[in-house]
């Protein structure tokens, strides 16, 4: 899934004029690619869902951490890994949506070296702490619902949970801090602009072999997208059969039923949230692995615009958490609305406070000029 990087920090269109950057020969240079820009109005169709995307998944992202975080009673094991999903979404949305659509657009990279490598190292980062919370979150209620006696995690557990993630998902993305470096090598051979392309740069990775780059990208798959869903896809069937059993098999009692309701809930709002995330970057995905192994396939005008199309649809995921907790989550939806009436009382009360300062003053200045007129008449 870091793969994204190969498609929006590693633009295709330099690879598609300049070649593999290890110096492979597959792929030779088209300039006509660059005669193939699309519609005004598809762009405008691209930048519009990215607004409407990164607005949605940084206002709703920050929304629930901060619900959480004020909510002393929401403090609990899953909400706190929601919190910490929340948050490698939001590093999506300031570090990966804007670089990648501005790098896609104009073809070369204008953010410096260092933005190469950090925003680089930080998308890989992000997408794997997304992945590794959910699996998580599955391990949590795997223990909560299938085995109760067993082991439960506390909050300790998670902060410690978390702190792992992170630092596992650092290590993991390293390697684009090695790799990543601007050149102009993809603008060197081009004969025809050549006034616009002059001190242009590309922010691309440089491996020391296509092996080592199939290598990295191809396990990097493998850990951050089909490893873990396979891990919860197998928690998430036995807690289903669990509970499936349990509602054959558990008394008709109010409070049991109302229990075994809110477990199921709860566990097809996650649930939900899993096979969205696995949805969206399913596209992405199947594109990057038909660029790494079958790039051949590619070499058509439409290769940016489909690249750009499956990348929308894997930054959607950033609004999956706030949307499926907000519309399955009751506790949520009241806080929420608390949150805002809050924010509005505090406004009003601001204003009120300012007017009626005035109208004091007013009235004291009023009541000095009486007794003045008064003391002068008299």
């Amino acid at each position: 899934m870091a793969d994204i990087l190969h498609g929006g920090n590693d633009s295709l269109s330099n690879r598609s004029m300049a070649g593999l950057e290890n110096g492979s020969d597959s792929w030779k240079p088209h300039f006509s690619d660059y005669d193939c820009h699309p519609s005004f109005y598809i762009l405008l169709l691209l930048v519009g869902g990215y607004s409407v995307v990164t607005i949605v998944g940084l206002f709703g992202n920050l929304c629930l951490i901060v619900i959480i975080k004020r909510q002393k009673e929401t403090h609990n094991v899953t909400n706190l890994l929601i919190a910490n999903l929340s948050l490698s979404d939001v590093l999506i949305c300031i570090m990966c949506i804007p670089f990648t659509v501005v790098y896609t657009l104009m073809d070369h990279w204008v953010f410096g070296e260092t933005m190469c490598k950090v925003s680089s190292f930080v998308q890989c980062m992000s997408i794997s702490v997304s992945s590794f919370s959910l699996v998580l979150i599955a391990i949590e209620r795997y223990q909560l619902i299938v085995n109760p006696r067993g082991w439960k995690p506390n909050i300790s557990h998670a902060y410690w949970g978390i702190a792992f993630i992170w630092l596992a998902s650092a290590t993991l993305s390293v390697p684009f801090l090695v790799f990543y470096h601007l050149t102009d090598e993809p603008f060197r051979n081009i004969s025809a602009h050549v006034s616009f392309f002059r001190d242009k740069y590309a922010c691309t990775d440089t491996w020391p072999s296509e092996r080592d780059r199939l290598g990295f990208t191809t396990c990097l798959l493998g850990v951050q997208y089909f490893a873990p869903l396979c891990f919860i896809f197998v928690c998430y069937l036995k807690i289903f059969v669990c509970l499936r059993r349990r509602s054959g098999t558990v008394e008709r009692i109010r409070e049991n039923e109302t229990r075994l309701s809110e477990s199921k809930r709860i566990n097809i709002m996650l649930m939900s949230i899993v096979v969205a995330f696995a949805v969206c970057w399913l596209p992405l995905n199947i594109f990057n692995i038909i660029f790494d192994w079958n790039h051949e396939t590619l070499q058509n005008c439409s290769h940016n615009l489909v690249f750009t199309l499956c990348h929308l649809v894997a930054m959607l995921s950033t609004c999956i958490n706030p949307i499926f907790y907000g519309f399955l989550n009751k506790n949520f939806q009241k806080d929420l609305n608390l949150m805002v009436r809050h924010c509005k009382c505090a406004v009003e009360q601001e204003e009120y406070e300012n007017i009626g300062m005035s109208t004091m003053q007013t009235d004291i200045s009023k009541g000095s000029l009486k007794l003045n007129n008064a003391a002068v008449n008299s």
